[in-house]
């Protein structure tokens, strides 16, 4: 539960960057839409930091290594800064091209552009954040980030509102506001892993071998990362050419489809610690027996999704838009995501498990032959004018062969590499 709850904390920035610079004009809310796309890419991408810190931080924590763990997140927040400087001054120099390239033009252009450059201040803490929370999901300790994802968008807000309804800034006080409250959030992350290192007695110095260990799970992340976005982007590219009011119904579906696959990674996440601390320990009976048991919690947790989404499919596309037409297709695709709950509550728990077991390389095979897979299903139902509907039925197909190949790996149990690196 508190790590899904500083799952949800983390899209309040945006939430209330949205609530704000709504009220100050189209022009400047479309262009939040813009920088804030390019943002929220980045974060989904460098997601890595986290995921892997994690499961080397386990691994340490089960082998009794408490100094090693420590390394590890001191080796990790060196690794997000330099990605996260590298990053923000490639994006910085390319946001023009970059904001032109998703349609920004005129005033729309310029506000992106303002808020974009602003907002990658904090790009580097931001990336911090991810390896500080890593770190501390590897220790099975996840309401410390709750409380510090939760202060730091309560932060963003306040800091929002005194600059620009108080003192009457434009929009680029509202990226600035995010960029005080995620370098507040990294500084928390590093007076936590400063006093571990003084604990255990642990180096603060860079070590590139460890570093360079990272970046090759860095690397593999970011492909299983990459293929699952590009599998996303095609999806909402194919339902594009169904029309206005599909795209719409497609994009209200998928609102409610994410929320749900935050609940899911909650307990993903739970199953990423724990295996990796008994694999670290040298116990893989244990490790799978606490992944059969996430397992179980997944399908559990989809099952009660899907009946909860089932039951007010009706209901729920009417909060978002008045457009009957949008309803009803709306309900429909809902249903369809109500039933593949369950099934994506497997998947994002097996995903969760291989992940704490550091099977990382296989991971990002593993979703490029799906999302391969995937790409003929979404061209067949363009081709052949099928409609949203048969477009989320494809959808589900993708995540059920996402299914095949991680219950395959899980149950061959090549995953269980006991100790560590």
């Amino acid at each position: 539960m508190p790590a899904l709850g500083a799952l949800i904390a983390e899209p309040l920035y945006i939430l209330a960057d949205t609530a704000v610079v709504g009220r100050l004009g189209t022009d400047r809310l479309a262009g939040l839409a813009l920088a804030s796309t390019v943002l929220l890419v980045g974060y989904s991408i460098f997601i890595f930091l986290a995921y892997g810190t994690t499961a080397a931080v386990s691994r340490r924590l089960g082998a009794g290594d408490e100094s090693g763990a420590a390394h590890q997140a001191v080796q990790s927040l060196w690794l997000a800064g330099l990605i996260g400087i590298a990053i923000a001054g490639a994006v910085a120099v390319g946001a023009v091209p970059l904001l032109r390239a998703l349609g920004g033009e005129g005033e729309v252009l310029g506000h992106a552009t303002t808020y974009l450059r602003i907002s990658l201040l904090g790009m580097p803490a931001m990336l911090l954040v991810l390896a500080g929370t890593g770190y501390l999901r590897g220790l099975q300790d996840t309401r410390t980030p709750l409380l510090i994802a939760v202060a730091s968008a309560a932060t963003n807000l306040v800091v929002e509102l005194v600059l620009v309804f108080g003192l009457g800034f434009d929009i680029g006080a509202s990226a600035a506001a995010t960029v005080v409250a995620q370098v507040g959030s990294a500084a928390c992350y590093l007076l936590i892993i400063q006093r571990a290192v003084r604990v255990h007695a642990t180096r603060l110095r860079p070590h590139w071998p460890t570093i360079a260990r990272l970046g090759v799970v860095g690397r593999d992340l970011f492909v299983r990362t990459v293929a699952l976005r590009g599998a996303i982007v095609a999806t909402t590219a194919a339902a594009a050419r169904s029309g206005t009011s599909a795209l719409a119904a497609h994009q209200i579906t998928f609102e409610v489809w994410n929320l749900m696959a935050l609940t899911l990674d909650a307990v993903a996440i739970a199953g990423q610690a724990m295996v990796g601390r008994h694999l670290g320990a040298g116990d893989s009976a244990s490790a799978r027996a606490v992944g059969d048991r996430i397992i179980r919690w997944g399908l559990g947790t989809g099952v009660v999704l899907g009946a909860v989404l089932l039951a007010g499919h009706r209901a729920l596309p009417s909060l978002f838009t008045d457009d009957g037409t949008v309803v009803a297709i709306g309900g429909s695709l809902l249903v369809v995501a109500a039933v593949a709950q369950p099934l994506n509550g497997v998947v994002f728990a097996l995903d969760g498990l291989l992940i704490g077991a550091g099977d990382m390389t296989w991971l990002a095979v593993a979703m490029a032959l799906a999302t391969g897979g995937y790409l003929p299903l979404v061209g067949a139902v363009v081709a052949l004018d099928l409609g949203v509907a048969a477009l989320w039925w494809s959808f589900t197909a993708f995540m059920a062969m996402r299914l095949a190949t991680l219950l395959g790996r899980w149950r061959g149990g090549r995953w269980a590499v006991v100790g560590v690196a």
